[in-house]
This record gives structure tokens, sequence and C-alpha cells, in this order.
């Protein structure tokens, strides 16, 4: 009986150990079928542009929003099909923008990855992300374009810049106000929606 018996090596009880873990994913996304369950990455996916980030970055995320238990970059990587590389460099620019997190499973050497759980301060720190990186920038490279000489020659074009500049930076201080603090902008928002009554 124990001719039969053959070692398993760490790399194929490891890959196992993945396959495992995929399948506990696949099945706890919240009951969603495969084709749900893809779609709903896919357009995630196409949907990270809008905040920033690129397509396989929100992929991850999807995946990672969707699945009830921590899962590990090998999984990701074989789910998504994206390089090991890619994932190890996606998983730590979504943990700079703090809307996954590293969690440490007793008895596991590998680093395995979750949403941030709370959906509020998720976004939250996805509209800081944004502002921050896009927003500041752009309109910091108005104000220093206005200050040019060229520009100023030009009363047509300086008064078309001017009226932009007004725009955005009332709209900068309506941003700083919302993005103060997390409580204050989910008060902000709760005052909107109890005002439209949706």
């Amino acid at each position: 009986m124990t001719d039969n018996l053959q070692a398993v090596s760490p790399t194929r009880l490891d890959k196992s150990i993945s396959n495992v873990i995929f399948f506990v994913v696949s099945e706890k996304s919240e009951g969603m079928k495969s084709d749900k369950f893809d779609s709903f990455i896919e357009n995630w996916g196409s949907m990270g542009i809008l905040w920033g980030i690129n397509r396989s970055m929100a992929r991850i995320h999807a995946l990672l929003l969707v699945s009830e238990d921590p899962v590990d970059s090998e999984t990701i990587s074989d789910r998504l099909n994206i390089s090991r590389g890619n994932v190890s460099m996606c998983l730590k620019d979504l943990r700079n923008w703090g809307v996954i997190r590293r969690v440490n499973i007793s008895g596991e050497r590998r680093d395995f990855y979750e949403a941030e759980p709370d959906t509020w301060k998720m976004l939250y720190k996805i509209a800081v992300g944004r502002k921050t990186r896009e927003f500041d920038p752009a309109i910091a490279a108005l104000r220093n374009l206005m200050t040019e000489t060229d520009t100023k020659k030009s009363g047509k074009v300086h008064k078309r810049l001017a009226q932009v500049e007004e725009i955005l930076s009332t709209l900068d201080h309506f941003i700083d106000r919302f993005l103060e603090s997390e409580k204050k902008s989910k008060t902000i928002l709760g005052f909107f929606k109890n005002f439209t009554g949706k």
C-alpha cells in the first residue's frame, strides 16, 4: 500500500492550495455566477481610469471587492491572467492608495490581500488621491501660466484663463471642504441625499 504513495513537492502543494483558495473565492463571491463575476471585474477595470489607475489595478481591486476571504497574489495572477510581476506592482500601488490591505494568515508564508472593508473610507481615499494627483497639479499649472508675460500680453487669452481659474478655484474650495475629513464628507453627502430624496 505504501508503494503507491508519492511525495508531493512543495511547489505542487503550494499550487494546490492556491487552486483551493481560488475555488473558495469563486464560490463565496456573494453567490455570483461566473459570467456576472467576470462582467463586474471587466467593467470595474474599465472604470478604473475615472479614478486615475490602470486597468490591471482596477481588475485586481474588483476581484478583492467581491472576495469574501483574503486572496494571495498567485491566485490573483491565475484568476485574472496577469503576470506575477504586474500583480505585485499593482498590489503595492493599491495599498498606497489605501483601498486594499495586506493580511497575515497564521501558518502561511505568502501574503494575502483584501479590499478595505469600510466602503466609504475606500471611496474617500480614492477621491483624495484623485484630487492630489490630478486636480491640484492642473490648477497649479493654470495659475503658473497666467503669470507668464506672453499670456498677459493677450487680454483675450488672459481673460479666458481668468474665468477658468475662477471656476476651478470655487470648485477647489468646495472639494477641500468636502474632503476635509471622512466624517464631514459623509455628513455633507447625507445632507445632499436627504435633499434629493434618494
